[in-house]
C-alpha cells in the first residue's frame, strides 16, 4: 500500500474494526456490505479546498443513489481539534447555503475528538474519535427511514458512551492503533 493509500485504507479499517464490529453506528453494518460507503480523501489542506471537496461530495451523492454515504478524510492540516471545528463550523454552513440542509447531515470524527465539556481523557470521546479527521455525509432520508425500524434510537449516544467508558480508554487506544497496521 502506497502512503497515499493509507488514510483511506486506515479509515476503511476503523470502520470495520470499531464502528462496525463493537455496533457504534447500528445502521454501519448493512453499508459495509453492501460496498455503499464511499471513502474519498483530500490532500489539500486549506479550509477552501476542503469545502470544494465535500461539495464534489454532495453532487456525487445527488448523482448517484446506489452511494450511501461518503466519508471525507482529511489527513493534513486540521490536526488540531479546534481548528477542525472550525472547519465543520465552515462545512455546516456550506451545506444550509447550497441547499442542502434536509437532504444530507454531517457528521464528525476526529483523532483527539472531545465532547464540549468533557475532560480529554473521558473514554467516550473515543465514540467520535478516527485516525483522520474526517467529514461523513449523511442521506438524511436514509437516516430518518434507519431510525423509524430502530426500537430507541435515542438510546444510541447514551449506549455507545456507556460502552465506551465500561471498555476504558487504553481498549479504545489499542484498537486506534490496530486501524492504522498495514
Amino acid at each position: 500500500m502506497t502512503e497515499q493509500q493509507q488514510p483511506i485504507a486506515y479509515t476503511e479499517n476503523w470502520v470495520r474494526q470499531v464502528i462496525m464490529k463493537y455496533n457504534l453506528c447500528p445502521f454501519a453494518r448493512q453499508e459495509v456490505e453492501r460496498g455503499s460507503i464511499r471513502y474519498v480523501m483530500t490532500d489539500d489542506p486549506q479550509p477552501a479546498a476542503v469545502l470544494e471537496a465535500l461539495m464534489a461530495e454532495f453532487h456525487v451523492l445527488d448523482e448517484q443513489p446506489e452511494v450511501e454515504t461518503t466519508l471525507l478524510i482529511i489527513p493534513q492540516g486540521f490536526e488540531g481539534f479546534y481548528p477542525y471545528l472550525d472547519l465543520v463550523d465552515l462545512a455546516d454552513a456550506l451545506l444550509c447555503e447550497q441547499g442542502y440542509e434536509g437532504r444530507y447531515q454531517l457528521a464528525s470524527f476526529h483523532p483527539d475528538y472531545c465532547f464540549e465539556g468533557e475532560p480529554q481523557d473521558d473514554a467516550a470521546n473515543y465514540t467520535n474519535r478516527s485516525p483522520y479527521p474526517t467529514l461523513h455525509i449523511i442521506r438524511e432520508a436514509s437516516m430518518e427511514q434507519a431510525l423509524d425500524q430502530y426500537d430507541q434510537p435515542e438510546s444510541i449516544p447514551e449506549r455507545n458512551i456507556e460502552f465506551a467508558r465500561r471498555r476504558g480508554s487504553e481498549f479504545f487506544v489499542q484498537l486506534l492503533a490496530q486501524c492504522v497496521k498495514p
